[in-house]
């Protein structure tokens, strides 16, 4: 597709601002790894969420995240966080792959805490340009709202944008390879990689669950400002109103309702049947589960399993 230019390409794609098309001209070969951030975000999203009322999917027809991103809520708060830190995350492995023309291996100095005789060098992951790139792209469409009827709202989506990043940032560590004869390991050589996205999702998750909410005040350089919330740290998450319960379906909320999930009967936790449920009560049904067992490995080299069935109890909220 991008033997047809960049203006074809970009027009095409929907969603994109003004700010985005523009910067989807200038960096095409960017595009494809956007969009797999953006893949990579969703993922995460529905594997954090899997077990809560609102388990990050759409209706029929919506996109990736439904309604849920027209309101103030934390769980939009932690969908555009997820969203900025896939974006950043993509783009920086990118680099290091050599898939962009403007970035290549990470420059980010020798860590002090390096032992002096280890190498500092190989490919790393460039998390310094996926996050400008991130910052700029993302961004993007904030930034032109922010003289719209909801500022506020445009700098609650900023403050978690930069969240978002920063979780993918602070979590790259350091990684390291053994050189020697017999694997003696006497030199090594290390560079900067990026943190798998899970643990990036795990640590949005956290914040998730401490969020803030700030009210009240009015437009300055950012969302914790704008709140009169001037101690709320970048790297947290902010929201602008409280959620609703998602027991019942509700488009103008993105709610799909939790009726005809599965829930767990013993757990007092977000999956129990007793949160899940929303008190309505829960059906119990047996159900046969085919599982691979009995694997055997055969000489050389493949794995031989047996198909074993059993019954299980399930519990579906009414």
């Amino acid at each position: 597709m991008y033997l047809l230019g960049a203006q074809p390409l970009c027009a095409s794609l929907p969603g994109l601002s003004p700010g985005q098309r523009k910067l989807c001209s200038l960096y095409q070969d960017h595009v494809a790894h956007v969009a797999a951030g953006a893949r990579l975000a969703e993922r995460e999203c529905q594997h954090q969420f899997r077990a809560r009322r609102w388990n990050c999917s759409a209706g029929e027809g919506e996109h990736a995240y439904g309604r849920v991103t027209d309101t103030g809520s934390r769980e939009a708060a932690f969908v555009f966080a997820v969203s900025a830190a896939g974006v950043t995350h993509a783009v920086s492995r990118a680099c290091r792959e050599g898939d962009l023309a403007t970035c290549g291996c990470s420059r980010a100095p020798r860590p002090r805490a390096l032992q002096r005789d280890w190498l500092w060098g190989g490919c790393g992951d460039n998390t310094e340009y996926g996050y400008r790139f991130a910052r700029e792209f993302v961004d993007a469409r904030e930034r032109e709202d922010r003289g719209a009827a909801e500022p506020r709202r445009a700098l609650m989506n900023l403050h978690n944008n930069e969240a978002g990043r920063r979780a993918v940032f602070n979590s790259a560590e350091v990684a390291c390879k053994c050189h020697g004869v017999s694997g003696s390991c006497s030199l090594k050589t290390c560079w900067l990689q990026l943190a798998d996205f899970r643990k990036v999702g795990d640590s949005l998750l956290r914040r998730y669950e401490r969020a803030v909410a700030v009210r009240g005040g009015q437009q300055g350089a950012g969302a914790a400002a704008a709140a009169g919330a001037s101690a709320l740290a970048e790297d947290e998450l902010a929201y602008l109103e409280a959620s609703p319960d998602y027991c019942a379906r509700n488009g103008s909320t993105g709610s799909l309702g939790t009726a005809g999930r599965l829930c767990e009967r013993a757990s007092t936790g977000p999956s129990g049947c007793e949160l899940l449920c929303c008190g309505r009560g829960y059906d119990h049904y047996k159900a046969t589960v085919v599982e691979r067992c009995q694997c055997k490995f055969h000489w050389c080299c493949y794995v031989k399993c047996r198909k074993c069935s059993r019954t299980v109890d399930q519990y579906v909220c009414k």
